[in-house]
């Protein structure tokens, strides 16, 4: 791999997360507010498919990072900004492999199986327990605006890198060649 920038499967991994991410949020906004009904439960299907995708991508993503690394800081950066950025990450990463399965055990708990794709049932992770379903969901959602947020500061990071401080950051992370 180039030490300047991440390499194609890296990239890759972060634009398909990043897209599940906000595919699996706005979904959610939008089933929340629909009345009870077949079309909601599908609906809820898909948003746990995408939740899983997300767990199995980011595990494989972890993996792949392990094998090949990643680039190191640019030069002339602060060192209160490499740790922040570093901080950042693996808060990142804790939040994209906590969110899915708290989802997958309040699914459990709530009774309700999280069938990936309509063919795969997952096994339930906890025993059927209404008042523990109501405390995994509350810290489902406490744990999406959290991941929200962090998403949020992250891009908000990547822009003042580019438009800003006019570096290379963003670039390292773009879909082709730099």
């Amino acid at each position: 791999m180039s030490k300047t920038r991440y390499d194609g499967v890296q990239v890759a991994f972060h634009w398909l997360i990043a897209l599940l991410i906000v595919a699996a949020f706005g979904l959610a906004l939008y089933v929340d507010d629909l009345p009870l009904s077949a079309l909601k439960f599908k609906l809820y299907s898909y948003h746990k498919w995408i939740g899983i995708s997300v767990l199995a991508l980011v595990v494989l993503r972890l993996v792949w990072r392990a094998w090949r690394g990643a680039p190191s800081a640019l030069p002339g950066q602060p060192a209160w900004q490499v740790k922040a950025a570093a901080g950042i990450h693996h808060l990142l990463y804790l939040l994209m492999l906590a969110l899915p399965l708290v989802g997958w055990l309040m699914s459990s708990a709530k009774g309700f199986p999280v069938v990936l794709f309509g063919v795969l049932q997952l096994p339930d992770l906890v025993s059927r327990n209404e008042a523990l379903g109501h405390q995994l969901a509350e810290a489902h959602e406490v744990l999406a605006y959290l991941l929200l947020a962090v998403v949020i500061l992250h891009v908000l990071a990547a822009l003042k890198h580019h438009f800003i401080d006019r570096d290379d950051t963003l670039r390292r992370m773009l879909p082709g060649r730099s």
